[in-house]
């Protein structure tokens, strides 16, 4: 009985293994097409432009310099 065992557990693992090298062969190559002299990505948005700060650019500086002084060890622990 134990044998048969093993024989059916030898059989699902090489079969599980074959599935598994046989799903790596059907992968296609991607080629990209570029057309010369055009950018065919999305649009970059300022980060100014995002919701939080509807195109207000001092209140973005604002915010962006609180948060690299939030990351200042020296101004944390207030040793400077």
């Amino acid at each position: 009985m134990r044998i048969r065992f093993l024989g059916l557990a030898a059989a699902s693992t090489s079969l599980t293994l074959m599935a598994l090298l046989l799903a790596g062969c059907g992968e296609k190559p991607t080629v990209t097409v570029y057309k010369q002299g055009q950018y065919q990505g999305k649009p970059d948005n300022q980060p100014w432009e995002s919701q939080p700060f509807n195109n207000n650019k001092a209140d973005w500086e604002k915010s962006i310099r609180a948060r690299n002084n939030g990351q200042n060890e020296y101004l944390r622990t207030g040793t400077q």
